[in-house]
């Protein structure tokens, strides 16, 4: 299986005088595994505890804990590889709920008997997902879409799982913003 390429994180501010440069520049710092799923990762990129964001910070806000969801009022941006599903060993209900525990979200998984997928969940999110390479298909309760690069999605905090079934990892650009039912 081959392993993800870690993903490069540039972070710029304003510094005193105004003037605009980079703070960080490399691989970011948190990376989440599935060992039920290798060749899975998800990269958090940056994490917002409020809207609006505050810019004129330069504070890490990466340290607040690890959830799919963002912070109350906040977002989350994170870049995920899914590996091909035929090539993952078959996943138990624990291996699942391993997952969305160590993603700090037990809560979101919905999965489980008669579910159309073993991953599938549900946030309070409104999500903008950007499919970067290879292709997948979103599973929701109703229908299934195919996805390949260059599609987007508007996940409206819609029940849902991603698919990969076709030989080759798909990466995908996420930004969960906090949302009203």
């Amino acid at each position: 299986m081959k392993i993800p390429k870690p993903v490069r994180r540039l972070i710029t501010v304003d510094d005193e005088n105004g003037r605009s440069r980079k703070i960080a520049d490399g691989p970011s710092p948190d990376v989440r595994t599935d060992p039920a799923r290798p060749g899975y990762s998800s990269t958090r990129i940056w994490v917002t505890d409020r809207t609006p964001a505050r810019i004129g910070s330069i504070t890490e806000t990466v340290n607040l804990p690890h959830t799919l969801e963002p912070p109350p009022g906040g977002s989350v941006s994170r870049v995920v590889t899914f590996p091909p599903e035929r090539e993952a060993p078959k996943v138990s209900a624990a291996d699942v709920q391993a997952f969305f525990a160590a993603m700090g979200s037990p809560a979101a998984s919905t999965g489980g008997a008669g579910a159309k997928h073993p991953y599938m969940q549900k946030t309070r999110t409104l999500d903008f997902c950007l499919i970067l390479d290879g292709e997948i298909t979103l599973v929701l309760d109703t229908q299934e879409v195919n996805l390949k690069a260059g599609d987007t999605v508007v996940q409206r905090g819609t029940n849902h799982a991603w698919s990969n079934r076709s030989g080759v990892p798909c990466t995908i650009a996420f930004s969960s913003h906090d949302a009203a039912g």
